[in-house]
């Protein structure tokens, strides 16, 4: 039997308490005299003393185990708090009661008003041993973090604001000094926190923080929207200071608000909306169950697809991809968290008619999402022909297998760039559109398209270069200082997805409110200063022109289209466009004959079949790549 080792250090702790205690009680059971004839000793009735002397064994027993009781000779006082302090005045108070009616009982008279004095001086006394070690340690840690070198300004006066200032004020490992706080209640402007003054709200911050040399700011509202936490990293951002914040509510919620859980600012902040909320239980319930197949199941929006979608009980998920290590690396992520999942992956090109046919007869899926394309602009300019025969002969294939396999939806990727397109990689999509909005006319399946905007940290996306450009000392490249875009996260996408899977009919093109258009430009600066340098001194902005295909703006519906609302607000249908359908089918075949010959007609097939599409003038750029 192993041997308990005795703590003599714990034992010394509870000796002092001990003692400490007996004399507590005599000194408030005599004190408690003195107070009552005004420290005149000499007036103090001689039955008296002896009735509290003769009392005093007593009073002590009863005190000590009271507090026993109460864990007095338990709790880590270096670390006491709201609930310790009640447990001492409970325990004080209990036991001057118990003292007087022992008096009583013993018929030992004392005076009335010894009762009172004799409880609160206990009390008194109590708190004294129990917390001074608990002061003089805060004093020290105090006095300690006055030399701090990382000067701290706390936006927000609320309760995780409070939190984040207690662990940072009683902490001996932190480097931060907490200076400031910001907040916009008039109420609480001028008055203190902990000793820290709230000097007043956001049209504050960059006075205070050059007054107060601040170096660091953090956002302590993790219940703030999107919009409120842009303007203030707007504002905080003309400051130079090093922002971070907390990730959100439920880290209050959970009661994990503490300085481990402060993260940088990131551009997510900064897109001025709040995230869009999608009940996922209810309309992935007919996920659940479901034979479901993800094509480019490895790329950004598709792995994020499996994700979801891995987590409410598919019978069988078919991942689909024709880059390897993409196809693997999402395999191993949701095996280990879904270890019974039936998840096939497959190596395969939405290109290759018979390789697609196999797969939808061999699985018979009931949903298709469709994520397999190629979408980067520039690129796509310089190789049209791979662009056309990958997006639209690879979704015709895709569609065609689903549709003659009894596949009940399929849920289509498409891009704002379908809208009046200038680039080949759009107008290949708005042909992806046409093509199962045809399709939906003649099969049973339900074919649906969904279009959004740039998705922030997608594979291609402009945050990613920016930030390889500032860890490499910049410049940032900027293509044009008017470029503006529309930005969404990954989750925020494919709940989207998710969500026109749940509302389609079939023939729908379904558009999200992506609130206000983000400028590059001030997203390029944002990063910059997120990560700590000034813009120009430290880290260049460089406009190096609009890439082939660009434009200086994306739409998300084009005119024609009209807009009809869905039960989420922010999800839009918009009205099918008609088109010649007899004509459309010529067309695809030339362009079919085009691709596969390699012709240089393929930009004024596109604009035959696409009338919106307007390539641009100016090649140039096309061709230096190409050479």
């Amino acid at each position: 039997m192993k041997k308990k080792v005795l703590n003599y250090k714990l034992v010394t702790r509870r000796a002092f308490l001990l003692a400490y205690d007996i004399t507590a009680v005599c000194c408030s059971n005599f004190l408690a005299l003195l107070l009552r004839y005004e420290f005149q000793l000499d007036e103090i009735p001689g039955y008296f003393i002896n009735a509290v002397w003769e009392h005093l064994p007593i009073s002590i027993l009863l005190t000590l185990f009271l507090f026993y009781g109460f864990r007095l000779y338990h709790s880590l006082w270096a670390y006491a708090g709201v609930s310790e302090m009640q447990n001492i005045i409970v325990a004080s108070f209990a036991s001057a009661a118990l003292q007087g009616v022992t008096l009583l009982l013993f018929d030992r008279d004392v005076p009335k008003s010894y009762y009172f004095f004799n409880a609160f001086l206990l009390v008194g006394a109590t708190i004294m041993s129990r917390f001074a070690y608990r002061f003089a340690r805060e004093k020290r840690r105090r006095l300690h973090n006055k030399n701090n070198s990382i000067s701290v300004m706390i936006v927000g006066a609320g309760d995780a604001g409070n939190t984040i200032i207690k662990e940072i004020n009683s902490s001996y490992f932190s480097t931060m000094r907490i200076r400031i706080i910001i907040d916009d209640d008039p109420q609480k402007q001028g008055r203190y926190i902990q000793g820290i003054k709230v000097v007043g709200g956001r049209d504050k911050i960059v006075e205070n923080a050059a007054l107060y040399g601040i170096d660091e700011i953090i956002i302590a509202i993790p219940s703030a929207g999107r919009r409120t936490i842009k303007e203030i990293v707007e504002i905080a951002g003309q400051t130079n200071c090093k922002l971070r914040t907390l990730p959100g509510m439920y880290q209050l919620v959970n009661g994990e608000v503490d300085v481990s859980k402060l993260r940088d600012v990131d551009v997510e902040d900064l897109l001025g909306r709040d995230p869009i909320k999608v009940d996922l239980d209810s309309i992935l319930g007919y996920v659940k169950g479901q034979t479901v197949l993800v094509t480019g199941g490895g790329g950004s929006i598709g792995s994020e697809l499996c994700r979801q979608i891995a987590s409410h009980q598919p019978r069988q998920l078919i991942i689909v991809d024709i880059y390897e290590n993409n196809a693997y690396e999402i395999q191993q992520e949701l095996l280990i968290r879904y270890p019974d999942l039936d998840m096939p992956v497959l190596i395969a090109s939405v290109r290759n008619t018979a390789r697609m046919n196999s797969i939808f007869e061999t699985y018979r899926p009931a949903i298709v999402y469709h994520a397999a394309a190629h979408k980067h602009v520039p690129l796509m300019e310089v190789s049209p022909d791979e662009a056309v025969k990958n997006n639209v002969f690879g979704t015709w294939k895709t569609a065609q297998a689903a549709a003659m396999n009894g596949v009940r939806k399929f849920v289509m990727i498409s891009t704002d760039k379908a809208v009046n397109p200038t680039n080949v990689m759009g107008a290949t999509k708005r042909i992806c559109e046409m093509i199962i909005q045809t399709f939906n006319k003649y099969y049973d399946t339900e074919f649906v398209a969904v279009r959004f905007g740039n998705v922030l940290g997608s594979n291609g996306s402009v945050i990613p270069l920016f930030r390889k450009q500032i860890e490499a000392g910049g410049p940032v490249t900027v293509t044009h200082p008017d470029i503006i875009r529309y930005f969404m996260t990954i989750p925020e996408a494919v709940s989207l997805v998710l969500q026109a899977g749940a509302y389609a009919k079939g023939g729908e093109i379904f558009v999200l409110d992506m609130g206000e258009p983000v400028k590059i430009l001030d997203l390029a600066k944002n990063l910059i200063r997120l990560s700590g340098y000034k813009v120009e001194d430290d880290i260049r902005i460089e406009f190096t022109g609009l890439r082939p295909g660009e434009k200086l703006y994306e739409e998300l519906l084009m005119h024609e289209e009209g807009m009809k609302e869905t039960e989420n607000k922010l999800i839009h249908i918009g009205k099918p466009i008609e088109f010649d359908e007899r004509r459309f089918f010529v067309q695809l075949k030339d362009l079919k004959s085009a691709v596969e010959s390699e012709t240089t007609t393929v930009r004024e097939l596109l604009q035959e079949i696409v009338p919106t599409y307007t390539p641009q003038a100016d090649t140039a750029g096309v061709k230096r790549q190409e050479e």
